[in-house]
């Protein structure tokens, strides 16, 4: 399948919605070519991963939510599509700042974040949700949430020393205009960067080539202690040696490397912790 021209096939902006996701698979279940995008200024019952929510003050984030139909994919690599948002998303924080490669790190299985000053602060989180795997109809809807020009004094007092924004990822010495004072110039040039990373590999994964080495290359959990806490509250703490790019799961083993690897999907795990952070690794 090749990308629909012009791109994205459809991309509307909205002042404030419930969910960019439900736009979206509104849009493809009406028959919608893909890459539909849909964006909000503000989202009144944004969701993530597990039933929880993804809450910004309004103009604070880039929340947007894209459409693909990968109809010739596996179902089990149904995931990569949200992986590509993920790598996209990361090279474009990266390049309206003019942060060096690899400043944004993936935080298995759905967070892009930042290590910085001996802590790991979220930038963003992102969510995948399918309709209609190993029908012909396949479809996928990842959303993402950015937090875009919030600025640290503004963080919830709860969440300030977890979260950061390509805003304080700038500094004092933006790379451009679009990444200095103005909010919402910050959120259309990390949007239209990102859209231009994104083509490319909407293509090259509809050929069934996906970026698997870009993808572990940019996990921060590779080679860390985590504490994965599962649905039934049972906690374990194990060493995250690598990312499976077959599967999506977490490759762990023994802290100590006395039993085997093995893989752990999202499906297992309510969240992951990290128990030790190395700063500075891409």
């Amino acid at each position: 399948m090749s990308v629909t021209d012009p791109w994205p096939a459809r991309l509307e902006r909205f002042d404030a919605v419930g969910s960019t996701n439900d736009i979206v698979d509104a849009w493809l279940a009406g028959g919608e070519a893909e890459v539909c995008v849909a964006v909000a200024r503000e989202q009144t019952a944004g969701r993530g991963r597990n039933g929880r929510t993804w809450t910004a003050p309004r103009d604070a984030a880039l929340l947007c939510s894209l459409g693909f139909r990968p109809v010739l994919a596996e179902p089990a690599r149904l995931w990569q599509w949200a992986a590509i948002v993920s790598l996209a998303m990361a090279g474009a924080a990266e390049s309206v700042v003019g942060a060096a490669a690899g400043t944004v790190r993936l935080k298995w299985p759905n967070d892009l974040v930042v290590a910085e000053d001996g802590a790991v602060r979220k930038l963003a989180g992102v969510l995948g949700e399918t309709t209609g795997a190993g029908a012909a109809d396949q479809r996928v809807v990842v959303g993402i949430g950015v937090n875009a020009g919030w600025k640290r004094d503004d963080f919830p007092p709860e969440l300030g020393d977890s979260m950061t924004s390509v805003a304080e990822l700038a500094g004092p010495n933006a790379a451009s205009a679009g990444a200095g004072a103005d909010p919402g110039a910050l959120r259309d040039e990390l949007l239209a960067t990102f859209l231009d990373g994104l083509r490319p590999r909407v293509t090259e994964l509809h050929s069934s080539c996906f970026p698997g080495d870009e993808w572990r290359a940019r996990q921060l959990t590779n080679g860390e202690l985590v504490r994965l806490e599962r649905p039934d509250g049972s906690t374990e703490t194990v060493r995250a040696i690598d990312v499976d790019a077959d599967s999506g799961a977490l490759v762990v083993g023994s802290p100590e490397g006395a039993w085997p690897a093995r893989l752990v999907t999202v499906g297992e795990i309510h969240h992951l912790r990290l128990g030790s952070v190395a700063l500075g690794r891409v």
